[in-house]
């Protein structure tokens, strides 16, 4: 188990977040973000973390480029890491950006014609306890428009896994159908989307950087063939994927 972070470097993470929150974009700021069918768009990407079992540290970084709208891979890149940060709620970004942008910098210079024009992050944006979770943080570092994704709810600014939140899931009818997660000060900070027929659970969808949270919510359905996201789908498939060729478990 890692040590903890000191109170000093977690008031450093929290700075440091205030700081880059100011440069969020919660806009569309490209063209093809304002196309019904999102005409101009022709690749998305996703991008993972998955770890060894039972090791903290070492990770493999996965980032995958899909062509748009037909979702087929263009670029994959599956490269083990070293996470010298430790883990906190809140913070995950401290963690997991370094590698994951080093992944879109070697592809900018060795295959530049495939850079993403979205990526699709496993993880929140500013649906998070300072409005700035790791797809923000991404986003802002890169400059790329990211959308947050995430499995399960954070309950964060009033919003709650309670008995209402089950009904408004449950009020979900049909692949598209979503619900806002308002914060306690009145703010919408992301959407519950049920993001295909095949299955009623949700999907908690943010704003990472440079669009808004419809177009976030509608990008995000039209990637959908299951409850995941295509991009962050095949991210996650294909990392377990190389550790489980690399790193076999061991019978004991």
């Amino acid at each position: 188990m890692a040590n903890p972070p000191t109170e000093e470097l977690v008031q450093q993470w929290e700075s440091e977040q205030t700081r880059l929150r100011e440069q969020v974009v919660e806009q569309d700021t490209e063209p093809w973000q304002k196309s019904p069918d999102f005409s101009g768009l022709e690749r998305v990407a996703g991008v993972d973390l998955s770890f060894i079992k039972g090791d903290e540290v070492n990770a493999c970084a996965q980032l995958v480029v899909l062509s748009y709208p037909q979702l087929e891979v263009l670029y994959e890149e599956s490269t083990m890491v070293a996470l010298t940060m430790p883990y906190m709620a809140g913070f995950l970004a401290f963690r997991e950006t370094p590698s994951l942008l080093e992944a879109l910098k070697r592809l900018r210079c060795n295959k530049p014609e495939l850079m993403p024009q979205v990526v699709f992050v496993d993880g929140n944006g500013v649906f998070h306890y300072r409005e700035f979770g790791i797809a923000c943080h991404l986003g802002v570092l890169s400059g790329i428009p990211c959308v947050g994704v995430a499995k399960n709810l954070l309950q964060v600014e009033g919003v709650y896994k309670d008995e209402e939140h089950q009904s408004q899931i449950a009020a979900l009818q049909k692949g598209g159908d979503s619900f806002p997660l308002t914060a306690s000060s009145g703010k919408v900070l992301g959407k519950a989307l049920r993001s295909s027929e095949k299955s009623s659970k949700p999907v908690y969808v943010s704003v990472g950087h440079k669009i808004s949270l419809d177009t976030a919510v509608r990008l995000t359905h039209s990637c959908c063939r299951y409850r995941v996201p295509e991009p962050i789908r095949q991210a996650d498939c294909r990392s377990r994927e190389y550790l489980r060729v690399h790193f076999p478990p061991v019978d004991t």
